[in-house]
């Protein structure tokens, strides 16, 4: 069954750090992984990708705070986030991108149930 798992969530006060997990299940490993959050009121945004390969995207947001980082042996994708703010507050989701036809698809085509975040001031 093809599953994404996350785990790690919890609550921080500003400025402290949290480490996510995300394991991966399924017959061929994703050929790109991503987290995204969503907070109360607003849409689900991108954070971090990383493809099989090891190319790396941040959104500007997040870049040189959050590190997106996988462990293929272990099935597992990370995202290590310090310097905690209270808008990082959300839901984060662990994304995968399959390969369809020997193609990577376009979009991210499922999604974990979430782990939440919360940072106090």
């Amino acid at each position: 069954q093809e599953r994404l798992v996350e785990s790690g969530g919890g609550s921080v006060q500003a400025g402290g750090s949290l480490r996510l997990s995300c394991a991966v299940s399924g017959e061929t490993y994703p050929c790109r992984l991503g987290w995204y959050r969503q907070a109360p009121g607003k849409e689900r945004a991108r954070l971090a990708s990383i493809t099989s390969s090891g190319d790396i995207i941040y959104q500007d947001s997040v870049e040189g705070r959050f590190t997106i980082s996988q462990d293929k042996p272990k099935r597992t994708l990370y995202l290590q986030m310090n310097s905690l703010r209270p808008e990082d507050t959300a839901m984060y989701y662990c994304a995968a991108r399959d390969a369809s036809m020997g193609l990577c698809r376009r979009d991210f085509n499922r999604f974990g149930q979430g782990t939440q975040v919360t940072v106090s001031s």
